[in-house]
């Protein structure tokens, strides 16, 4: 097929094309996007298109199939978007629920290890300056903290194992 034939039997028809597409999409660019596409791959295969007896009804049926098809992904991208963006919801729900638990968690502690934890792992202060601030040796920070991380790692894992059995049921 010539230049000249495919303009004089395929390119006359990409205004009935585009109506037909906007039907389908709704919107001025995406159905200019289609017959664009389209008629790109017919240029493509200009030599196979003259086996096609009415080329009108193959071209309004390829724009069918491309409108349904982009529609089709767009759905698939919105739930995907959905679903990721409930994912992330719930994910945060589940930070901040599991790290109002851990500051819970710290309140309950002796005093001395409550202070040591704090200072460490949320001021980030290093153990010879808390040992400082606390009067205290070294080592029985070191030991405090310890304590008091074990103690958290405890009610945590106890935690995690009650939320656990309460899925499963």
């Amino acid at each position: 097929m010539t230049q000249e034939t495919f303009k004089s039997t395929v390119f006359i028809l990409k205004n009935e094309m585009y109506r037909f597409a906007k039907r389908f999409v709704m919107s001025s660019d995406e159905a200019e996007d289609v017959v664009q596409d389209l008629m790109i791959r017919f240029w493509q295969k200009k030599d196979e298109l003259e086996q096609f007896g009415n080329l009108k009804s193959y071209a309004l049926k390829a724009v069918r199939n491309e409108c349904l098809n982009r529609l089709k992904h767009h759905d698939v991208k919105t739930g995907f978007a959905d679903m990721q963006l409930h994912r992330s919801e719930l994910y945060s729900m589940e930070v901040n629920n599991l790290k109002e638990h851990i500051i819970g968690f710290i309140n309950q502690l002796p005093e001395k290890q409550k202070m040591v934890i704090h200072l460490k792992d949320v001021e980030e202060y290093e153990v010879p300056e808390i040992a400082e601030m606390l009067e205290m040796e070294e080592n029985a920070v070191r030991v405090n903290l310890m304590r008091a991380r074990q103690k958290v790692k405890e009610q945590i894992s106890q935690l995690m194992s009650y939320e656990q059995r309460q899925i499963s049921r």
